[in-house]
């Protein structure tokens, strides 16, 4: 009597086809090239966001530097008048 599916061979009924193999193996790489691509979308927002942050945060700073120039202008601009009066007094 010939054995059928023994002890070295797979059962017959826990076969796959390759057809289903393959098809979990594109399944898998699918799943994979999704998760790369949120990650590189995730990615270019978080450098676009941190950008514009970093692009106020230097137009705050230039502003405040503005106006700390255009403060020591009048400032400058009083300590001539007024040294001019005093020449003039003289």
């Amino acid at each position: 009597m010939v054995e059928v599916g023994g002890r070295g061979d797979p059962p017959q009924d826990e076969e796959r086809p390759d057809d289903m193999i393959q098809a979990e193996k594109s399944r898998g790489s699918g799943v994979i090239f999704a998760l790369v691509a949120i990650a590189l979308i995730l990615a270019i927002g978080f450098f676009y966001l941190t950008k514009e942050r970093e692009d106020k945060e230097s137009r705050v700073i230039t502003e405040a530097a503005e106006s700390a120039d255009s403060a020591a202008r009048v400032i400058e601009n009083a300590a001539q008048d007024a040294a001019s009066s005093l020449r003039r007094q003289n």
